[in-house]
């Protein structure tokens, strides 16, 4: 039983581009011994740009990166809310100002002095 030969992307890309450069599908086929119609996929997807390893990979870089900031501010979000679900709602409840800052509250204390 026959092995299938398998060809790494820098060969392939190789043999695209002396395609491209204007070899003769026939002697690139006879040179390395390849169907012609092989060379032809290899040239569409060179052309469509799928041997392009580090373009793609550029690009899930971005996009991870992307994601990983949604994350991080996602993330102080939920702390945030966490926080204030926290609290007392009478605490919440409280007007503040700018000028005199939270109302004082109400002892016993203050009243008999």
């Amino acid at each position: 039983m026959a092995r299938y030969r398998t060809f790494n992307v820098a060969f392939k890309r190789q043999v695209a581009q002396e395609f491209l450069t204007g070899e003769s599908l026939n002697s690139l086929s006879r040179k390395y011994d390849i169907a012609r119609n092989l060379i032809r996929i290899w040239v569409l997807k060179h052309e469509g740009g799928e041997f392009e390893h580090d373009n793609r990979l550029k690009a899930h870089e971005v996009k991870i990166a992307g994601l990983e900031r949604m994350v991080g501010k996602l993330t102080m979000e939920l702390e945030f809310l966490r926080g204030v679900a926290r609290t007392p709602t009478s605490r919440r409840r409280e007007s503040t100002s700018i000028v005199t800052g939270p109302v004082a509250s109400q002892s016993d204390e203050d009243a008999s002095s």
